[in-house]
């Protein structure tokens, strides 16, 4: 019997586009990065996720949305959290030339926990 993987919980806020291509993917990965977008920034604070997609999303996109996905926690490691602000305001950064290796350490599918228009 095999042992399952520990995960961590990790949320990404997005606008309609980025979501349309994750759902495009069968809810399994994120899209690649524009060539202005050297990063890839999943969060690890629902809260901080929020805030962005409510506030930053909805202004610039009409909508934003706050999803959940599990990431295999020892593929993790090599991403230092990073505090982009306050206590709970962390992230990880991904280089986008990495992120086809990110997407196939997602455990089970990317959610849609919370909608705002």
């Amino acid at each position: 019997m095999t042992t399952p993987r520990a995960t961590t919980t990790l949320w990404r806020p997005t606008g309609p586009a980025e979501l349309d291509l994750v759902r495009a993917s069968d809810w399994s990965a994120w899209p690649p990065r524009l060539p202005e977008q050297p990063i890839f920034y999943p969060v690890l604070d629902e809260d901080y996720a929020i805030m962005i997609a409510r506030d930053w999303n909805v202004k610039h996109d009409g909508a934003g949305f706050v999803t959940r996905f599990e990431v295999d926690t020892e593929f993790l490691r090599r991403y230092p959290v990073r505090r982009a602000g306050g206590e709970t305001i962390l992230e990880l950064w991904v280089p986008a030339e990495e992120l086809d290796t990110f997407n196939t350490h997602i455990v089970g599918r990317i959610q849609v926990v919370h909608a705002f228009r």
